[in-house]
């Protein structure tokens, strides 16, 4: 019995501590940031494993939700398609990069922009325990160089980079 009370008091220590802060960009033009993005690299969740053809796409509603519609096929480029419709609520409306996204109420997941190159045609999304991320671009496709880029940036924030996986995209979108 003390045994099993000195370990449930060391995991709640160790449990306790958190992860630095995962830097975000400054500010996002919602209006800018919205539409469909294609989902080039992730650790995925459960869900995203075998996604083929992964595409992120956001609406901003009237009362400033952020319908999201994510679909892909599952385990090739002709598989089913699967979709699935969260709903996003900015919770930094100062730089309007960390939101909250929720797929089953009452559960929100953490949401972080942490890359987005000005012509907004790039963007990563993070989480804080570095448990996923998501490479998106307005197309389907990266170049080399810039996804190296990409992976640098993500190992300087902590990331695991050896559990990112590239998204399949059929060529031609």
């Amino acid at each position: 019995m003390t045994m099993t009370l000195a370990g449930a008091m060391l995991l709640s220590l160790f449990g306790c501590q958190s992860m630095p802060p995962i830097h975000t960009v400054a500010q996002v033009d919602l209006e800018r940031f919205m539409g469909d993005w294609y989902v080039i690299a992730n650790i995925p969740t459960f869900i995203e494993k075998d996604a083929y053809n992964a595409v992120e796409s956001y609406r901003l509603a009237e009362d400033g939700s952020i319908p999201t519609t994510f679909t892909f096929n599952k385990g090739g480029y002709d598989g089913p398609l699967k979709t699935y419709t969260p709903r996003a609520v900015v919770r930094d409306t100062a730089s309007n990069a960390v939101w909250d996204m929720q797929f089953v109420w009452p559960f929100k997941s953490e949401y972080r922009i942490i890359l987005l190159t000005t012509d907004y045609s790039q963007t990563v999304v993070g989480r804080t325990k570095r448990d996923y991320v998501w490479i998106m671009a307005r197309t389907p496709s990266l170049l080399e160089g810039d996804y190296r880029k990409i992976l640098q940036f993500l190992e300087q924030e902590g990331y695991d980079i050896g559990k990112v996986k590239k998204v399949p995209q059929k060529p031609g979108g």
